[in-house]
């Protein structure tokens, strides 16, 4: 896939995270988003991820500033599309907007053209719906921090081809990662583990069993996971956490009941990391 030209659609945290990597790894990237304000917090994030690198000695001054010369932030759809190989949507979870995203991408992109969605657990199958060309879409999700965290699972709807999941797998790896092909099944096999693991924790705070603090500390201390399910939770977004766990509800039962305190806090406004308030406080 060298040369190729890639879309992110959606410049939020995991669209812009996505455009980084796929920069960095020589594409030429269209950062697409229909606000202007969300394009330029995205650049900036990006360059504060790409200074962090340099300032570790990951990587040379020179070569971020060529990662942030490939990517060209832009509103329209035609500049996005027109010449996408590649069109990957992160745009929030919601079904009906993903699915306008991907029939806006079909229109203006290449016959040829690979669609992903970046979803964490809605159906690929039902993403398809409405395609013309359904054999090209899968999901390609990608995880946070996506410039650090290795893993990107390749998702087979009920109507993707062959060739398309292939051409999938070879893209995760030339980004670099390592990719895992799983069936269309609500929430995939990661966000259905990471979010039941996460509801667990939350029903523990709210039970007074232990601080999130301890909790996390029990999961990276005693499993050895990089990170414990409250942090995190708070790095993915609370709110993007209620949506998943609705969704996962809805389709597979009760184990996935969004807990109280989930539903209280994103009613109050502490969404994590990007409020300055979650399980934990944040500064910038």
């Amino acid at each position: 896939m060298e040369g190729k030209r890639i879309c992110v659609y959606g410049a939020g945290l995991m669209g812009h995270g996505i455009a980084q990597v796929v920069a960095s790894k020589g594409f030429s990237v269209a950062l697409r988003d229909r606000d202007e304000a969300c394009l330029e917090k995205a650049m900036r994030g990006i360059r504060s991820n790409l200074d962090k690198q340099v300032a570790k000695g990951k990587i040379k001054a020179e070569e971020a500033e060529a990662v942030l010369a490939r990517i060209r932030p832009t509103m329209s759809d035609e500049e996005a599309l027109v010449l996408a190989d590649v069109v990957i949507e992160a745009v929030p979870e919601r079904l009906e907007v993903k699915r306008s995203v991907l029939a806006e991408a079909e229109a203006g992109a290449p016959a040829g053209a690979l669609l992903a969605s970046n979803t964490s657990s809605l159906s690929i199958t039902e993403l398809q719906s409405g395609l013309a060309r359904p054999g090209r879409m899968l999901g390609l999700h990608f995880f946070n921090p996506v410039h650090i965290n290795r893993l990107v699972e390749v998702v087979r709807g009920a109507r993707t081809d062959e060739s398309a999941v292939a051409d999938a797998v070879a893209f995760a790896r030339r980004l670099g990662k390592e990719p895992i092909v799983v069936a269309d099944s609500p929430g995939f096999a990661s966000t259905r583990l990471g979010v039941l693991l996460g509801l667990e924790a939350m029903r523990m705070v709210e039970e007074g069993v232990a601080s999130p603090e301890a909790i996390d500390a029990a999961m990276e201390l005693g499993y050895r996971h990089p990170m414990g399910p409250l942090k995190l939770t708070d790095l993915v977004g609370l709110d993007v956490r209620l949506d998943i766990a609705t969704y996962l509800h809805e389709r597979l039962g009760e184990r996935f009941r969004p807990p109280e305190i989930l539903k209280r806090m994103v009613a109050e406004g502490k969404l994590g990391r990007k409020t300055g308030q979650g399980f934990y406080r944040w500064e910038e």
